[in-house]
């Protein structure tokens, strides 16, 4: 499969608008440009101070034609949205005097766009840390109906074509919660397996992974595992899935019929859940480099509306991409 096509694909016939809340950013504004020429976006509103943008498009001839511009601190929907975040946290001592200059955050404000449904997606983290979206997202638009937990998940894709779906696998959670509590890694199982449906157009099959396959082993750490499965069964989530598995049992028919004969997910595995964010990196890392495979990610999940982070080195085509996946994601929404 061409996950970057089928993306953009998709983003183009969901036909929605995008906001860029570090619209003074040189690699943003140049993204900006091609989601519009390319038909990706609806519409994209780069957030700044319009003198700002202007002058960096000017200098590195970037036309600004067909897209906005919004500086929040001067913008009409000021006062709405200073309104509207005041009663998001007036609960944790939020002011109104504070919240009219907290919401001027470009994050803030991108996020309170898509919360009041003045756009579809954001994608900020070019200059942000992944902390500082994450924060952003979760204040304003929060986390999905029955999910407590957002998370991030790798589509790993090249591979052999007998995994998942033609080659191309979800992973997960590779980026954003170090050591999930059992409820957590429920919720991070549920969301990758929503990825999955998104992604791979594909009904997920998930295997929990361990370092022990079916109590061949007893720790803490298994346990935990063990324990995601109970709540998984009570939750009754609407997909196949399996665990604690050793990654060569969720892998290997063969394997799997002698460590755990009658699994539902022999030979069907394409969701891949990590019992915490050090197997998760260290395994997505391995199957990129040593499997030569194509990561594509991180992508959040989790949310309640689609909300997407950036690496820092991001380039403009690693950010028109991350944009389409996110835009992908509105596909369904209103």
């Amino acid at each position: 499969m061409d996950f970057v096509l089928d993306m953009k694909k998709k983003a183009m016939s969901a036909s929605k608008r995008l906001v860029l809340p570090e619209g003074t950013e040189e690699r943003i504004i140049r993204a900006a440009r091609i989601l519009i020429d390319e038909k990706i976006a609806a519409s994209v509103t780069l957030l700044g101070k319009v003198a700002d943008i202007q002058e960096i498009a000017m200098s590195e001839g970037i036309n600004l034609d067909n897209i906005n511009i919004v500086h929040p601190g001067i913008d009409d929907h000021l006062d709405r949205y200073s309104a509207e975040y005041y009663e998001l946290r007036k609960n944790k001592g939020m002011t109104i005097e504070q919240a009219r200059i907290d919401i001027e955050d470009t994050l803030r404000w991108g996020a309170m766009m898509v919360h009041l449904g003045d756009a579809d997606a954001m994608v900020g983290g070019a200059i942000n840390t992944t902390g500082d979206v994450l924060r952003a997202g979760l204040s304003i638009i929060g986390t999905a109906p029955g999910i407590k937990t957002a998370s991030s998940c790798f589509v790993m894709a090249g591979l052999d074509n007998q995994y998942g779906k033609e080659g191309a696998m979800i992973f997960s959670d590779c980026a954003v919660v170090p050591n999930p509590l059992a409820e957590q890694l429920a919720d991070i199982t549920e969301c990758a397996a929503q990825s999955c449906r998104e992604f791979l157009n594909a009904e997920p099959v998930v295997a929990l992974l361990s370092f022990s396959t079916k109590g061949s082993a007893k720790h803490d750490d298994v346990a935990k595992v063990q324990n995601t499965i109970d709540i998984l069964e009570k939750r009754k989530p609407g997909f196949l899935f399996d665990g604690e598995l050793q990654a060569d049992a969720a892998l290997v028919p063969s394997v799997l019929d002698k460590k755990a004969p009658g699994s539902p997910v022999r030979g069907k595995v394409n969701v891949i859940v990590f019992p915490d964010l050090n197997a998760g990196n260290i395994g997505y890392k391995l199957v990129q480099r040593l499997g030569k495979a194509q990561a594509f990610g991180p992508f959040l999940q989790g949310f309640a509306k689609p909300v997407s982070d950036l690496s820092r080195g991001a380039s403009v085509d690693d950010i028109v991409t991350t944009c389409a996946v996110t835009l992908s994601r509105c596909q369904n929404s209103n």
